[in-house]
């Protein structure tokens, strides 16, 4: 059975943070550090992931990206790197 993974990184160089999913963590997380050649996490290297939620379906994974996108969601990563 396939497992889907929510994930924050932080880049503490950049003070910014990136949320995503995959079926695939080590591998996603190496791309946007070391491997990925384009896009938004390209340029705020290195990152750390600092929160992950494990989820059976990726329709659910889906919609936990997107919550943690909203207002709300921001409040809470922005709560999980304060405390960091």
């Amino acid at each position: 059975m396939e497992e889907f993974v929510v994930y924050i990184l932080y880049s503490e160089t950049f003070n910014k943070n990136y949320t995503g999913f995959t079926s695939n963590l080590m591998e996603r997380f190496k791309s946007h550090n070391h491997l990925g050649t384009k896009g938004y996490t390209l340029k705020f290297r290195p990152w750390m992931v600092i929160h992950v939620e494990f989820f059976s379906s990726k329709s659910e994974a889906m919609k936990r990206e997107k919550y943690l996108k909203t207002g709300i969601g921001r409040e809470f990563i922005k709560n999980l790197i304060n405390n960091l």
